[in-house]
């Protein structure tokens, strides 16, 4: 798993700049197979400076269907998936009422999710 490796050195080296890494994951209860395996490799990033927090799906109402990713609050990328939850690539937004949107519904996850720890325990 070198390419395991190389993503906490760069999460660490990153880390050390002062950038930060941080994520809410969306996890239907109880856990697949799939997020089991997200939530014991979450424990490695999260020592290496990322920090992933959990939310049950039953928790997320209000909140979007989609994956997506937020760099630096200002740049927005949509996730897309097939129905088989194949990653089918990441489409760049440059609405800027969309992208406020999502800080948004990134901060209501952040404020509704456990730490990785805490949900890991329960």
């Amino acid at each position: 798993m070198g390419w395991f490796q190389n993503w906490l050195t760069m999460i660490r080296e990153a880390t050390a700049e002062g950038k930060r890494f941080s994520r809410v994951r969306v996890v239907t209860v109880p856990l697949t197979d799939y997020s089991r395996f997200g939530v014991f490799c979450s424990q490695y990033t999260n020592a290496a400076g990322e920090d992933i927090r959990y939310l049950a799906r039953h928790d997320a109402v209000g909140l979007p269907d989609h994956d997506y990713w937020l760099f630096d609050s200002r740049k927005l990328v949509r996730m897309h998936f097939d129905d088989d939850e194949n990653f089918l690539g990441g489409e760049v937004i440059d609405d800027p009422a969309l992208i406020v949107q999502h800080n948004y519904w990134r901060d209501v996850a952040w404020h509704r999710s456990a730490r990785r720890d805490d949900f890991a325990i329960e």
